[in-house]
């Protein structure tokens, strides 16, 4: 659990005493404890969903409702003549990022790899004459970069199969009926040669869900499950390790736990998790029977009006400020959620240059701001105190807890010794 402060104190203080209350609440019984793989996530606290797809190459706004229902004319349109996968992940190196997520497949259901079982993907393109890989590009330059790599399976809609809402137009028919088994069957064997292809990988991620055989779809979690038994899984009816933090604004709520009530994150229980506006998915449960912590979403275009989680042409003007941007980091990472953050490469196959310089500053700024440590201190009890050499202002304090033993601290308090005595600095839960 990390928590920030950052308002700035108006009278230097030498010391600090910062009380902790530590237990369970009301009548949780036990404190549930994460798994590795949801220590990896919270530990990386900024992340980067790349976002690509056919439609980049149609020099038109992107239409979410017209990309799920109409195919593409000309998937020879993908013709990225610059293509740098390099490029994309030394700019999520410079904003400070740790996974890197690659959208395999999106709407139109046109995969960047490979693929023996599905026709529609790099193999049919006159681009590198059919042999090539982003997905493998992507894997290469995340290692070699120290990112870890994540990958996006868009199964829940495919414009050209033919599926919405993860499903063949239901009317019962054998064709709709044999049509919802192939569909099926591809999606599980797509998942099996993305979780077997490209070595460990740190997270997979199926947008809006991935529908099991109870619900009509595929079985995607054993094939998940015996290739990649490390992997952050993210969006199932079966299994669920993190949850979606409740909004696309690259915030959540105060206090935002890393416990909840239900094993999966918002495909069951929806009547209690749709209500009072997404805020159980936003603030997690102090005395939830399961970890799940919060992730915080946002696209860097997203500013002034825009919400782009694809390239468009001339909309560098919606490129998230650095303010914001600081705003986002101190809303999901100071309060114990992991951002992230959507990139959209372009036509060319780069990341714009405007939005490069953008996550760049953002990195620097974060560095600035938190680099310079006047003191510091780890320890366990109730009660800590930390002197520092003489009298300072401050403008931010980092509390962090082990959440390896499960988030134990249920409240704080923070005291500061000025020259006019001690003062209440801070208090609060789960964040700052």
């Amino acid at each position: 659990m990390k928590s920030i402060k950052s308002n700035k104190y108006i009278y230097p203080i030498i010391s600090f005493l910062i009380i902790v209350s530590v237990g369970t609440t009301f009548g949780q019984k036990y404190i549930p404890l994460p798994k590795k793989n949801q220590l990896t996530w919270q530990d990386a606290e900024l992340t980067a969903l790349i976002s690509y797809d056919l439609h980049v190459f149609d020099g038109k706004r992107y239409n979410q409702a017209l990309n799920r229902i109409n195919p593409i004319e000309d998937y020879n349109i993908f013709n990225p003549t610059k293509l740098d996968t390099d490029q994309w992940i030394r700019a999520v190196k410079d904003m400070g990022g740790k996974i890197a997520i690659l959208t395999v497949t999106h709407e139109t259901g046109f995969a960047l790899y490979q693929s023996d079982v599905n026709p529609y993907s790099m193999k049919a393109l006159k681009f590198q004459d059919g042999k090539g890989d982003i997905v493998r590009d992507f894997v290469a330059s995340c290692r070699k970069y120290g990112i870890l790599p994540g990958l996006y399976i868009g199964i829940r809609w495919n414009s050209n199969y033919g599926i919405y809402d993860f499903m063949v137009h239901n009317d019962n028919s054998p064709f709709a009926k044999n049509r919802q088994q192939h569909y099926n069957e591809l999606c599980e064997k797509m998942t099996e040669e993305l979780m077997s292809k490209y070595g460990e990988l740190a997270m997979v991620w199926f947008d809006g869900g991935a529908h099991g055989p109870e619900l009509g779809g595929p079985n995607i979690l054993p094939v998940v499950e015996k290739y990649q038994p490390n992997i952050i899984f993210y969006h199932n009816t079966q299994r669920a390790d993190i949850r979606w933090g409740g909004s696309e604004s690259g915030m959540v709520n105060y206090p935002c736990w890393g416990t909840y009530p239900f094993p999966y994150s918002h495909s069951t229980n929806q009547k209690v998790i749709y209500s009072n506006n997404f805020q159980l998915l936003k603030e997690g449960d102090p005395e939830g029977q399961y970890y799940m912590p919060a992730m915080s979403d946002a696209p860097l275009r997203g500013y002034n009006g825009r919400h782009e989680w694809f390239w468009e042409p001339g909309d560098e003007e919606h490129i998230q400020p650095l303010e914001n941007l600081m705003d986002m980091y101190y809303g999901s990472v100071g309060r114990n959620s992991t951002l992230i953050l959507g990139l959209t490469p372009n036509a060319e196959g780069l990341i714009p240059q405007p939005d490069v310089m953008r996550l760049k500053e953002f990195g620097l700024e974060i560095n600035k701001r938190f680099s310079s440590v006047l003191a510091k201190f780890s320890g366990k009890g109730f009660n800590h105190l930390l002197n520092l050499k003489g009298y300072m202002t401050i403008d931010h304090l980092v509390l962090m807890e082990d959440i390896a033993q499960g988030e134990r601290i249920r409240e704080f308090k923070i005291e500061g010794r000025t020259k006019n005595g001690w003062q209440l600095i801070s208090n609060g839960s789960s964040g700052p």
